[in-house]
Order: C-alpha cells, then sequence, then structure tokens
C-alpha cells in the first residue's frame, strides 16, 4: 500500500503540533478535543479520522493517522486499531461517490445480495473496486444499524432504506 500526503496538510516535526495540519483542520479536531476532559485527548481519535479523510478525498493515509495520533498524545498503533476496525474510514483513494451498502443479516435477509449483483453490473466493478472513470467505490459494510430499513446503503452521509434495484439505478441517475 503507498502513501502519499495531502496538499491540504503539512507534515512537520511531531512536536510541533500546530504544523501537523491546516488551521482549519486543527480547529475542526480541537472542537471535538474541547468536548473530553484533557487527560482523554484520544477520545476524540475517530472525529479526528472522519476529518482528515473527509479533507483529503474520502482516504486516509499513514502519514495523516501518523500526524493525528501525535496531535492526539497517542501511540500510532492505537489511531491505526481504530482506523482498521470501523469500515467507514477508507485506507485507500475511493471514487467521488462511495456506495456503502450492508450485508449484514438483516440487509442479506432481505435482498442486499440482489443490490451488490445490481450494482456491480451497472458499475462495473466489484465490492472493494473503483469505477475505471473514478466516480464511484463500491464498498460492503457489516452493519449501518438501520435493519429496520433493510437493506440499507449508505452514500457521503445520507441513509437510504428499503432499497430495490430500481431505487439504486434513480440514486445513481440522479448523480450522473
Amino acid at each position: 500500500m503507498s502513501f502519499k500526503h495531502s496538499p491540504m496538510v503539512r507534515v512537520a516535526d511531531p512536536v510541533d503540533k500546530e504544523a501537523l495540519f491546516t488551521p482549519e483542520i486543527r480547529a475542526e479536531i480541537d472542537r471535538w478535543v474541547a468536548k473530553y476532559p484533557p487527560e482523554w485527548r484520544q477520545s476524540a481519535v475517530m472525529a479526528g479520522l472522519r476529518i482528515l479523510q473527509d479533507h483529503n478525498g474520502g482516504w486516509l493515509t499513514q502519514p495523516l493517522m501518523d500526524d493525528l495520533a501525535a496531535y492526539l498524545d497517542m501511540p500510532e498503533v492505537a489511531v491505526y486499531e481504530v482506523a482498521t476496525f470501523y469500515s467507514m474510514y477508507s485506507l485507500e483513494p475511493v471514487g467521488r461517490h462511495k456506495l456503502c451498502v450492508c450485508t449484514n443479516v438483516s440487509c442479506m435477509l432481505n435482498g442486499s445480495d440482489r443490490l451488490v449483483e445490481h450494482l456491480e453490473k451497472r458499475l462495473g466493478t466489484r465490492l472493494g473496486g473503483t469505477t475505471e472513470d473514478g466516480r464511484f467505490t463500491l464498498k460492503e459494510v457489516e452493519c449501518l444499524g438501520a435493519c429496520g430499513g433493510a437493506p440499507v446503503m449508505q452514500l457521503g452521509r445520507q441513509y437510504y432504506e428499503n432499497l430495490t434495484p430500481e431505487i439504486l439505478d434513480s440514486i445513481l441517475d440522479g448523480l450522473e
């Protein structure tokens, strides 16, 4: 896996926290850090990862995670553990639109396999892949916590529930 720095993020000596990120990114992370007692600043790691991912085109690099670890005074491996455990984080470049399809029990019982098959055929890529034009990444997720509306897909921060292939086509047509 290769990593590169985003032009939106400056990387410097970890001792100089003011130089780790842009002022905008530091302010966003600091809003989350302020929600916790000073000795628990590491609790902002999930928000920090989301912020960095949003500012880096939808994915995280190892240097970004290392810098977040330095900024939050925590071991780098602890940041990696969070970033690799939760499916909302991507460690490789993603398409402009990341389609996260739940394939857990409720969604599976309500036809998520049919949705995945439909998306793979329509987009010409498999789960975990990105279309050749870079527009779509198709990602399988373990659970989106919306079992009552299964099958479910997340696109950006929006959830789409009770999906059918026809509804998926309508959603995709609205993006193209």
